[in-house]
């Protein structure tokens, strides 16, 4: 037998690895009925799905290796970023899921409740909180909306070579703002952002949005990654993402 690696774990889901298949399980039924259609509707490289036996998920590993992690410098070459900018675009340029997104007014009000959390606690200066929230302003503006992954973080995008060879973790897939995964993927990776306009493209991109969300989903995630075992104080990730947009003019 193969040895079970655990990828990720905590009270809400576990990933394990046994050889090239991933045990995904979930306490929630519909992240993996979201992540089977989203992936069945995709335009662009995703994991094959093996089985599905709630709240048991089976992919299959997809080849390559991740554009990079947070809090590191990415590995990947700039054609491979510009590759996956070509991905995403295809990606927002498909037809949309039938299935709702998130709701404006609910993200403006977690994103207070965090805010309020983060000022509560002192987890952080409080002029740090209250500038990135002023920042996070333009990303509740109604955009149109596209077919988004949701999640598009860095180590979910798979390359080889030049060559994006699957993405994965589709479970947040939804109609929504494009700019939100340009954000996602560039998070803590800002000077990556113009190697993944080249494939995605300029001409409809909003660069003050994408720093919204940047400031926004560091914001909102904070408390939930230091509940849930993560540090968002560890250099290269949110806590250093807000501390950046002290700086910016």
């Amino acid at each position: 037998m193969d040895e079970v690696e655990v990828v990720v774990s905590h009270n809400e889901r576990a990933t394990l690895r046994v050889g090239d298949v991933y045990l995904k399980v979930d306490g929630d039924s519909e992240h993996a009925d979201v992540e089977i259609r989203a992936m069945a509707m995709a335009p662009i490289p995703t994991p094959r799905v093996l089985w599905h036996e709630s709240p048991v998920l089976a992919i299959a590993a997809v080849p390559g290796a991740a554009l990079g992690v947070l809090g590191e410098p990415s590995p990947a070459s700039q054609a491979a970023w510009s590759a996956a900018g070509a991905a995403v675009r295809r990606l927002h340029e498909a037809p949309l899921p039938p299935w709702p997104g998130r709701r404006l007014d609910d993200v403006a009000d977690r994103l207070d409740r965090e805010c309020a959390w983060l000022l509560d606690n002192g987890v952080l200066p409080a002029e740090v909180v209250r500038r990135n929230r002023e920042i996070a302003e333009p990303a509740l503006s109604p955009r149109k909306p596209v077919f988004i992954h949701g999640d598009l973080q860095l180590d979910h995008v798979f390359v080889d070579g030049d060559e994006v060879t699957g993405v994965i973790d589709w479970s947040e897939a939804a109609p929504g703002d494009a700019m939100f995964d340009l954000a996602i993927l560039t998070l803590g990776h800002e000077e990556r952002l113009d190697d993944l306009l080249a494939g995605y493209g300029t001409a409809d991109v909003d660069r003050e949005v994408i720093r919204a969300w940047w400031s926004l989903r560091s914001l909102t995630a904070s408390r939930w990654l230091t509940e849930h075992g993560f540090d968002p104080n560890a250099p290269g990730c949110e806590f250093d993402v807000l501390r950046a947009r002290m700086l910016d003019s």
